[in-house]
């Protein structure tokens, strides 16, 4: 008999509880781990200076929220995501100061930043994964295209408007955010 090794299916609390003794930072999709690899310096780039946007814009209005590196999304019953921004309520991420920081709900917007190992992930997977989680806005940052897609959920499904050069991005969370997509994809 010939013994077929396995991988252990994990559970939700399992994962928040994992730690394999590295900095490895993993997504869970269906019980599986999924090494998240360390961004390219664009990708870096890219998030900071969209952290730095957001963040501008929630002080501005004075807006009880804060836009995140590192904080998880639960998806699905065995799913949980890594965004590369989310933008929760001062409260939510209060909340999670002692535990984990994987928000099961309460994530106003996610933004992900395409790279070539993740274009099928960001614009189909990670699409129906946090429409389904009730996230209210998704953005698609994406250099490889150079274009940034806004998706606003609306009846359970996104509407996607797409934003390119000079364009003025309009966020329906934020309203008076005035940025345009080469703004963003220009570092």
């Amino acid at each position: 008999m010939i013994a077929i090794a396995t991988k252990p299916s994990l559970s939700f609390d399992d994962y928040l509880k994992y730690n394999d003794g590295t900095d490895n930072r993993y997504e869970l999709f269906d019980g599986e781990l999924i090494l998240m690899n360390p961004p390219t310096g664009l990708h870096a780039l890219i998030i900071f200076g969209i952290s730095e946007f957001l963040m501008t814009e929630i002080r501005r209005q004075n807006l009880p929220w804060i836009a995140l590196q590192m904080f998880g999304v639960r998806t699905a019953w065995r799913r949980s995501r890594l965004p590369d921004l989310c933008v929760t309520t001062l409260a939510r991420a209060n909340e999670l100061r002692e535990v984990s920081a994987v928000l099961d709900s309460g994530a106003l917007l996610v933004v992900e930043v395409v790279s070539p190992d993740s274009v099928k992930t960001d614009y189909r997977y990670k699409r129906t994964e946090y429409a389904a989680a009730g996230v209210p806005e998704y953005w698609i940052i994406d250099p490889i295209s150079n274009k940034v897609s806004i998706l606003q959920l609306v009846e359970g499904l996104y509407e996607e408007t797409v934003y390119q050069g000079d364009e003025v991005l309009r966020s329906p969370l934020l309203p008076e955010l005035a940025i345009t997509a080469n703004q963003i994809l220009q570092v």
